[in-house]
């Protein structure tokens, strides 16, 4: 198959080309920090953004991707789930 986007730069507001399921931990970090989250069922999300910031995200809907760059999604505060870090 050929990847028509292969000659194309990386760039942060392109496609992805990979994703990983994310697990909640308020101490262990992603092991790639992705450019969006991806949010199967819908609710709260607190996050370590890339810069560390803690922000929490109230009542995001279901099948939403949230264009943020993050550290960690923390297992305290958040009641989403079916997160997806994309990149």
């Amino acid at each position: 198959m050929t990847d028509t986007f292969a000659q194309l730069p990386d760039l942060e507001y392109g496609p992805a080309a990979d994703a990983v399921a994310v697990t909640p931990s308020d101490s262990v970090n992603l092991t790639v920090f992705g450019r969006a989250l991806y949010v199967g069922v819908g609710g709260n999300i607190t996050v370590v953004m890339l810069a560390g910031t803690v922000v929490l995200f109230t009542a995001v809907p279901a099948g939403t991707v949230l264009p943020i760059r993050v550290r960690r999604v923390n297992a305290t505060g958040t009641t989403a789930t079916s997160i997806v870090s994309i990149w």
